[in-house]
This record gives structure tokens, C-alpha cells and sequence, in this order.
């Protein structure tokens, strides 16, 4: 078969790095970048560090509002699918991309397949609004974890559902010791293991609201020890925009970094105490890690990973963000919530090969 495989963001690029071999040895792939995350931190290094096959093509939508943004991806897709009109269309996660990408194979009835389907955090956040619709444009729905089948289940949703495990989870294994070999990151840092927080941040809800922004910035700034930020672009503009990136940068345990590589960052995530992110895959990635992480938002999509000592979602409180930072401080992983077994990117070919016959 042609098979579209639709990214633009850094969990889509991972989720991609673990697929596209494996689907390359029995199919003709095609990769269309949106170009959502347009910075050379965010994009082209993923593409060369990972291993993945060049995008053949770069639609260069950039930033811009939701409505905007995946406007404009929705009018270059259609022309691209139109053009080369795939058997299949792959779509990952919840994005502006996933998004788009799913609607324009649905106005040109191309049958589309959502990579981690079924997630669900029952809040209005746009990447809920993403989930819900794209689940029901969907003709072949690959669910990472049980509870994701089980509230597609609830909608409704119950043909051509299938388990098949986390391809960021396949990336993590596969690239874990590429990343204690290559990076030089804790070094370049002055790092000592387990004697630093991580943190990140660019959710909208957190980034394009002056207060939330604000008492973000509150939370950052009393942190107890050293505490690296790599600083999303979108999330840079909001702060120097509400006058927050200068008192950042004053602040004495916060420090603030462009946007970093995937091998840094595992190595980052592996040896922090503490992690303090809204970034669903940042928050998977600790988990496999066994990394404390604390999820700055009041509900998260990945719910087994909150049943897992060392996991708590928070509002942005002062007060109960300093509570829970006491707790994580203090706690020992003992065990997980999700099984994780066989390779995702396997079971999603065996899927996808059955669907060419």
C-alpha cells in the first residue's frame, strides 16, 4: 500500500521514529510534516537524530491560533492527499496535525488509522476536542492502554479497536542507552544525578493565559533546587509577551534553555529527582523512567499513570503545588500501573498488513 504518515510535533516524530521501518519493509510510506513545531531544535534534529526518513513534505504552517493553524494545515493536506492519494492515512496523538490530518482524509474518504486512540481527560483542553474528533473520523483505532479501549467503548466505538502498546514507549527502550552513550548533557550542565528538577511547559492552557502564566512563573521561582527549563518557542513568546521572561531569568535556581535534543532530554528525565511538566509525553517518559512527576494540570488522559505512587496531577495552587512537591520529594517507585510488553510498532503492522488484504 501508499500509507501518509501525518506529523508535526515532537511526541509525533518519536511515535514515528519506532513505526516507519518497520512499515517501510512491506509498504511505500510517505511523511507529511505540517511543520507545527517549526524550530530546528523541534523538527529537523528529531528527524536526523531519530533516524527518520525525510519528510517528503514540509507544508511550513508554523504558529498561529488553533482555528489558524489547523486551517491551514487542513487546505495543504487536502491538495497533498489529493496529489497522491494514499490507501491509508496514519495520524498520531492529538495535536493541530492529528487533527487536520484526519479531517482532510475524511472529506476525501481516505480511510484513516489514529495512533493512540481512545485517550481521554474529560476536560474541554483543544487536544480533548483533537482526540474525540479524530477517534470518530477513524476507521482503524490503535489504543495504547486498556482504559483507552474502554472509553472508546463508552462512545460507541467498539469495530476495528485494537490494543496495541505505546510507540514512545518502544522509542524510550531503543534509544535509552543511544542517549547514556552520545549525550553529554549532565556534563555540559555541571549535572549531578538525582540532584536536579526538570521542567516543561506549553499547554495553552497554561501558556496563553496571563495568570496561569504568572503563577507558573510563582512556582518556578521557589523551587529548592537547581531546576533546568527547556523553553518551548511558543511558550518563550507568551512569557517575554506578559513580561515573565526576565524575572525567569533572574530567578536563582531556574535555568533556562532553547529547546534540547530527544537524546538529551531522556538522559535529562532519567537523572532528574523531579519532574514538573503538562507535557503528556513528558509525563509517559517519566513514568517509564520511574521518575517522580509532578503533572501541572488538574486531570490528565493517561489516568494509570496517576494510580502510580510518584505521579500526581495538580492545579497551579501555590499552596497544594508545595504540598505535592513535598511528597514526590520523598517517595520510592515500587511499581508501575501499565503493563507494557510487545513491541506497539509490531502489532500495528501486523494490523495494517491485514487491512491491505
Amino acid at each position: 500500500m501508499k500509507v501518509a504518515s501525518i506529523v508535526g510535533a515532537r511526541p509525533q516524530f518519536i511515535k514515528l521514529s519506532a513505526l516507519s521501518s518497520r512499515l517501510r519493509n512491506y509498504h511505500k510510506e510517505i511523511i507529511i510534516h505540517t511543520g507545527q513545531h517549526y524550530d530546528e531544535e523541534l523538527s529537523a534534529l528529531f528527524f536526523k537524530e531519530l533516524k527518520i526518513p525525510e519528510p517528503d513534505y514540509d507544508l511550513e504552517v508554523g504558529s498561529g491560533s488553533q482555528a489558524e493553524q489547523t486551517g491551514k494545515m487542513l487546505i495543504k493536506l487536502e491538495q497533498v492527499l489529493e496529489f497522491e492519494r494514499p490507501d491509508l492515512v496514519l495520524v498520531y496523538g492529538d495535536t493541530n496535525s492529528t487533527l487536520a490530518g484526519a479531517l482532510a482524509a475524511g472529506k476525501l474518504q481516505i480511510p484513516l488509522a489514529h495512533i493512540e486512540a481512545g485517550m481521554r481527560s474529560y476536560t474541554d483542553m483543544p487536544e480533548e476536542i483533537n482526540r474525540k474528533v479524530t477517534d470518530h473520523l477513524s476507521q482503524i483505532l490503535f489504543c495504547p492502554t486498556p482504559q483507552s479501549v474502554k472509553n472508546l467503548r463508552k462512545e460507541g466505538i467498539t469495530k476495528q479497536v485494537y490494543l496495541v502498546g505505546d510507540l514512545m514507549y518502544e522509542a524510550l527502550i531503543s534509544n535509552l542507552q543511544i542517549a547514556q552513550k552520545k549525550s553529554g548533557v549532565l556534563k555540559k550542565l555541571n549535572l549531578n544525578s538525582k540532584d536536579f528538577y526538570l521542567t516543561t511547559i506549553h499547554r495553552a492552557e497554561n501558556t496563553d493565559y496571563r495568570e496561569n502564566l504568572a503563577k507558573i512563573a510563582k512556582i518556578l521561582e521557589s523551587l529548592d533546587r537547581k531546576t533546568i527549563f527547556p523553553v518551548h518557542p511558543r511558550t518563550r513568546k507568551y512569557l517575554e509577551g506578559y513580561q515573565l521572561w526576565n524575572r525567569l531569568k533572574k530567578a536563582k535556581n531556574l535555568l533556562l534553555l532553547d529547546p534540547i535534543s530527544y537524546l538529551d532530554m531522556l538522559l535529562l528525565e532519567q537523572n532528574a529527582s523531579l519532574i514538573l511538566t503538562d507535557s503528556g509525553g513528558v509525563q509517559r517518559e517519566a513514568y517509564f523512567l520511574k521518575t517522580p512527576c509532578l503533572i501541572l494540570r488538574d486531570k490528565t488522559e493517561w489516568t494509570e499513570i496517576t494510580q502510580t505512587n510518584g505521579f500526581v496531577t495538580s492545579s497551579l495552587d501555590f499552596r497544594k503545588v508545595q504540598k505535592n512537591l513535598r511528597k514526590l520529594t520523598r517517595v520510592q517507585i515500587s511499581k508501575k500501573k501499565l503493563t507494557l510488553k510487545a513491541p506497539a510498532s509490531r502489532k500495528i503492522l501486523n494490523i495494517v498488513n491485514k487491512f491491505d488484504e
